[in-house]
């Protein structure tokens, strides 16, 4: 696949629905900053009723992108070390972390930007995936829609699977991981409950 298999632009109407619909829809989306990127693999959903959001809890300075127009990139630090890349979904305190991607497009710059040249771990896992397509804290609250960022919508079904989220302490059961099933450039392998969705 590359970018000429994607389809057209995701509107902004595409991210006015609930998150774990949009985190869904992504799946087999083409992503791409300042032409780096690929196709989108792996996504989570979060809402405000979540006790593994950020927005959980009401506004704050820190999630207050959550809560403002969809179709926002929402990014944040992790570990004091890693950027996250989230979509701001249609209701006020969700959004959709970007977790994985296949890389497709300009992979000689994420090869120098993350200092290796497997394809597998350029970009799986969602600080691995922002320090390959060279995103920080500078694009906090910027449009998914505008230059840098290119958001395409999938090229044809994508098959899915659903699962559990990871690297969270509550709301674990929540089955709100998406993924392109089979994919080697998962962050991580769906565990057995996963189940093909599609």
């Amino acid at each position: 696949m590359t970018i000429f298999d994607a389809g057209p632009a995701l509107e902004e109407s595409f991210f006015q629905h609930k998150a774990p619909t949009i985190a869904r829809g992504l799946i087999g989306a083409t992503l791409l900053i300042n032409g780096v990127g690929g196709r989108i693999v792996e996504t989570e959903a979060y809402d405000i009723s979540d006790p593994a959001s950020h927005s959980f809890g009401g506004q704050k300075r820190r999630n207050a992108v959550m809560f403002g127009p969809p179709g926002h990139a929402y990014i944040y630090r992790i570990y004091g070390l890693h950027w996250c890349l989230n979509a701001v979904a249609g209701e006020a305190g969700s959004a959709v972390l970007i977790r994985a991607l296949e890389p497709l497009e300009g992979i000689g710059q994420m090869v120098v930007r993350r200092g290796i040249s497997d394809p597998r771990l350029l970009c799986s896992g969602p600080g691995r995936l922002c320090q390959a397509l060279g995103i920080d804290g500078s694009l906090n609250g910027a449009p998914l829609g505008d230059a840098p960022f290119q958001l395409f919508a999938p090229g044809g079904e994508s098959p899915i699977t659903e699962g559990r989220r990871i690297g969270i302490r509550v709301g674990v059961d929540t089955p709100w991981r998406f993924g392109l099933s089979n994919s080697p450039f998962l962050s991580r392998p769906f565990a057995a409950e996963g189940f093909a969705a599609g």
